[in-house]
């Protein structure tokens, strides 16, 4: 029951990641602090619809 999700840089808004997470158990969006090459530093990336 995983499915696919996409992380997107909350600054520059690129699609960086992607990750699979357990829709069942977590129904909230995903936030995780993770490194952007494009800003080229830490920033957080969420989860996109």
């Amino acid at each position: 029951m995983r499915e696919i999700v996409t992380l997107e840089c909350t600054d520059c808004k690129n699609r960086n990641y992607t990750t699979t997470k357990n829709k069942q158990k977590h129904r909230e969006r995903l936030e995780t602090k993770k490194y952007c090459k494009f800003c080229q530093k830490h920033t957080i990336h969420r989860e996109t619809r």
